[in-house]
């Protein structure tokens, strides 16, 4: 006797429908990472205040995620796996703030940036929950909901370029915003962040990436996040030459060494996705009984 499995309803294949898909999961994460900015504004510079905020902004995030994974999408939620998502979580963090610093001794090296004092401590607290909450929500928005959803539609290189030019130009509605930093941010997070999801097929390296970019940066380094307003971090590091090599206002992203790092590490992660095969192609080249990869 053969089990055949329940047709799925219609309503449930309308919002199983890509571009659907797209606007109901997209729609409440754009909002959680809009109350989340706006509540760390608003906070005052109360600390524990803002972290309630953050953790409960990213917590309400993930619960909205996985529920729909799991009632409307009906599918197993291994992007969020804590294992080994924890240890690509460690990992990114390693790595991602090891690429921005590598980017700062460069230009030190090279004689455009120096470091003239440090700081006290106490000035690293808020980059942290502010690094928490670009990473965690930006994460779950432009490669959980964006760059998945494209590509199990268009496929993963249509995905990549749509996510990342997205991901890029969204940082125009910082106050410092330049066009040369939303191109840079394009290729250079927008590559590395797409392709650390289509290695590992879960948000935690890229989450770790993130995170350490944004609080090496800021916490650390005292640089502009994304033409967003800067913070004094730790060592108080200044850079003097041409916006291209410095970035300028808007930051080290939009300077052309990190760039050069940091898309040089995501062309790296992308090679190694293919040899794992693990490329989505388009619907209209998968055979017809194949859905997605299997990781």
């Amino acid at each position: 006797m053969t089990d055949h499995a329940e047709p799925t309803p219609l309503w449930l294949r309308i919002l199983q429908f890509p571009p659907i898909k797209l606007f109901l999961l997209g729609y409440p994460m754009f909002y959680c990472l809009g109350f989340s900015n706006a509540f760390l504004e608003l906070s005052g510079g109360n600390h524990v205040l803002a972290s309630f905020g953050v953790a409960g902004m990213v917590s309400l995030a993930m619960w909205i995620y996985i529920g729909f994974g799991k009632f409307i999408e009906r599918r197993e939620i291994s992007d969020l796996a804590l294992s080994p998502g924890l240890r690509e979580l460690a990992i990114g963090m390693l790595v991602g703030s090891g690429l921005y610093t590598l980017g700062v001794l460069v230009l030190i090296v090279l004689g455009y940036g120096r470091i003239e004092g440090m700081n006290p401590v106490v000035v690293m607290i808020p980059a942290l929950y502010q690094a928490c909450s670009a990473g965690f929500l930006e994460e779950l928005l432009f490669r959980g909901v964006l760059y998945r959803i494209v590509e199990e539609w268009l496929g993963s290189w249509i995905s990549v370029v749509v996510s990342s030019v997205v991901f890029g130009f969204v940082h125009l509605m910082n106050p410092d915003a330049t066009l040369t930093g939303a191109i840079f941010i394009s290729i250079e997070a927008g590559l590395l962040l797409a392709a650390a999801y289509m290695l590992t097929r879960r948000l935690w390296l890229g989450i770790g990436f993130h995170i350490a970019w944004n609080y090496t940066q800021s916490a650390v380094f005292g640089g502009v996040v994304s033409g967003s307003i800067a913070q004094p971090g730790l060592f108080k590091t200044v850079f003097t030459g041409p916006d291209l090599v410095t970035g300028g206002g808007f930051g080290l992203e939009a300077s052309l060494i990190p760039c050069i790092i940091a898309t040089s590490t995501g062309a790296f992660l992308a090679y190694k996705a293919v040899r794992a095969g693990h490329v989505v192609l388009p619907f209209w080249s998968q055979p017809k009984t194949a859905k997605s990869i299997a990781v």
